[in-house]
């Protein structure tokens, strides 16, 4: 049978993953009986963990990042599990619902991971995570922030998923409120996308409660790159705010065309972290100068000595500053999901056996856990985050002088 990285149609691996990875069943391995499967661990084997981030495409620096962060925190416990050495496979899941399905059907195949990292984004959680806890994988979230992934009607599908980063229910709020200090009337624009649209509708509401106007809704494609006609319809409604959480390609179109529109003129713009990375400002140019967005706030002096002491261990591995916001949160999820592991591992001459079900519980029953973005707190359904935010606005398009802290500056 060929193997799955000799097929390249998505069709064909979801086919042949479907075929070689049937869902797991209540069984028992040594001394472990456990309703969704035991993973058991020769000895001298490795631990298997997967992990599906962005790492490719225009919007690569969000699951880079992470990846670094996953690897510092790997390097942190030795690379190593009571003697077992711990193994993480990395899959592209490209930021899109179509790359975290092919993904994850590459992960379900080996049925030796224990558990998944990841993803990067809310579309390929929302196409991704059903596949894996078909075949009973613990995911651990580390980027996607769409707040039906723990929303109370997300299904059955959801069940063995928690995340590490923030809630855009809290987001969306947050920049609401902060629009609001300086605009009466704002215009939303997302790209269609799982988080464009809930951080978009979350703003929307939070908007209108608090007495502002909000005087247009639009939205634009993934791939557009002629924004210029919905910017002018925009325009002819002359919003105070221009709302646009955007990903790096079409938040780089748009500050650079909003200046061609006469009506925007006198609009802000208020974005969101996904374009808070070096390839936006690459795309932007002198365009991404004064652009604000509302993200997490990184300074060292919130997060303390151990963040201050993660980022110059970032610097000296990959020779330079974190590329973007979520590093923090890769080194929090292998971080949770060992201390989980540690709870629920049995050893016996050598081996080790690992419930799935009882580590998913595990992992949802965190409780305190001192995490570089703080402390993670898990509820019954998956939010662990206790984020603190920030508006953040580049200083320069100079992408060169992308740096935490300077460029972009924490402004509010």
């Amino acid at each position: 049978m060929a193997s799955l990285a000799m097929i390249k149609h998505p069709a064909a691996i979801v086919a042949l993953a479907l075929l070689t990875a049937l869902p797991a069943r209540a069984e028992t391995k040594g001394p472990v009986t456990d309703d969704n499967g035991v993973v058991e661990i020769p000895e001298g084997e490795p631990l298997m963990i997967g992990s599906f981030l962005a790492l490719t495409g225009a919007d690569a620096a969000l699951g880079i990042d992470a990846r670094r962060g996953i690897e510092i925190a790997l390097d942190r416990v030795g690379a190593t599990y009571k003697g077992h050495p711990i193994e993480i496979s990395f899959e592209d899941e490209t930021c899109s619902p179509e790359g975290g399905q092919t993904a994850a059907t590459r992960l379900a195949s080996n049925d030796q991971l224990v558990a998944i990292l990841g993803p990067s984004c809310s579309g390929a959680a929302r196409a991704g995570v059903p596949i894996l806890w078909q075949h009973k994988f613990p995911v651990v979230g580390v980027g996607p922030t769409s707040p039906t992934l723990t929303d109370p009607a997300r299904g059955p599908d959801f069940v063995g998923f928690v995340r590490v980063s923030f809630n855009d229910n809290a987001t969306g709020k947050f920049a609401a409120s902060y629009a609001l200090k300086g605009a009466k009337t704002a215009a939303t624009l997302h790209d269609g996308s799982t988080y464009g649209q809930q951080i978009v509708r979350t703003f929307e509401a939070e908007f209108k409660a608090q007495g502002g106007t909000i005087v247009a809704e639009e939205a634009v494609g993934p791939t557009d790159t002629d924004l210029r006609p919905v910017l002018t319809r925009i325009g002819t409604k002359k919003p105070d705010l221009l709302f646009a959480p955007l990903y790096v390609a079409a938040g780089a179109y748009l500050v650079r065309q909003r200046e061609e529109v006469d009506g925007l003129k006198n609009t802000k713009l208020l974005a969101t972290d996904p374009i808070m990375a070096p390839a936006f400002m690459t795309a932007a140019g002198k365009a991404a100068v004064d652009v604000k967005m509302v993200g997490i706030d990184f300074r060292p002096e919130t997060l303390g000595p151990a963040y201050q002491k993660f980022v110059e261990t970032y610097k000296s591995k990959y020779g330079e500053a974190p590329i973007a916001g979520f590093h923090a949160y890769g080194y929090d999820a292998l971080g949770v999901l060992m201390a989980a592991i540690d709870k629920v591992a049995v050893e016996k001459d050598g081996e080790l056996f690992i419930g799935r079900d009882a580590l998913n519980k595990a992992i949802h029953a965190t409780a305190g856990y001192e995490g570089l973005t703080g402390k993670l707190t898990c509820d019954h359904l998956g939010d662990c985050a206790s984020p603190v935010y920030a508006v953040w606005q580049f200083t320069s398009g100079d992408a060169a002088s992308y740096s935490l802290g300077t460029n972009p500056k924490r402004v509010d």
